[in-house]
Parts: structure tokens; C-alpha cells; sequence
């Protein structure tokens, strides 16, 4: 269907541990930047013992508002899959904040 896509309806966090490092991933639906931008400072506030605040998100119906960020992970290593998950799932106005 033209000007259609998926998305979340409600926030989800989900916990991961591996070789002692925490992954906390967190997702959200959000309808602008701004809103994307304040939900990965309010994952910065809500854990501040995080050193990285990692995020990608996606915007609107024609799916070209988009940016990911590796947060001083290795470039690449980070954001970019971040923003792969959401679009191999095919949603749009989500962000994804992965704190580690």
C-alpha cells in the first residue's frame, strides 16, 4: 500500500548480558526528532552509569527521515545496525536506544 507502514504502539525494554557487559534496549513510537532526541537524553538520565547511549529511529510514511548515532562505539558498529533492525521489520516513526 502506498503512504503505509508499521510501527509500535506502546515503549519496550528488553535486557541482554554477554561477556560482562549489560545491553539495555529500549524502543519507542515517536512522531518527530525532537521526540526521538528527548527519549535517548531521557535513557541518558534514567542510566547514567551507561557509557554508550547508542540510537538509530525512522520517520513518516515516505521512510527517508531516518539517522543513527554510535555514541563513541566503533563507527558503524552501533547505530547502523540498529537502524537495520528497524527496517528489516519495516517500521517507521520508532526510535531504539541501545545503552551499554
Amino acid at each position: 500500500m502506498i503512504g503505509s507502514y508499521k510501527t509500535i504502539v506502546t515503549p519496550s525494554e528488553g535486557l541482554f548480558r554477554e561477556k560482562g557487559s549489560k545491553f539495555i534496549a529500549y524502543a519507542a513510537p515517536i512522531s518527530s526528532v525532537l521526540a526521538a532526541l528527548e527519549i535517548v537524553e531521557q535513557r541518558r538520565k534514567e542510566h547514567p552509569k551507561a557509557r554508550h547511549h547508542c540510537y538509530a529511529y525512522r520517520i513518516g510514511c515516505d521512510l527517508l527521515q531516518y539517522r543513527f548515532n554510535d555514541d563513541g562505539e566503533p563507527s558503524g558498529t552501533a547505530g547502523k545496525p540498529i537502524l537495520g533492525q528497524i527496517d528489516s521489520f519495516g517500521l517507521s516513526d520508532v526510535v531504539v536506544v541501545g545503552s551499554r
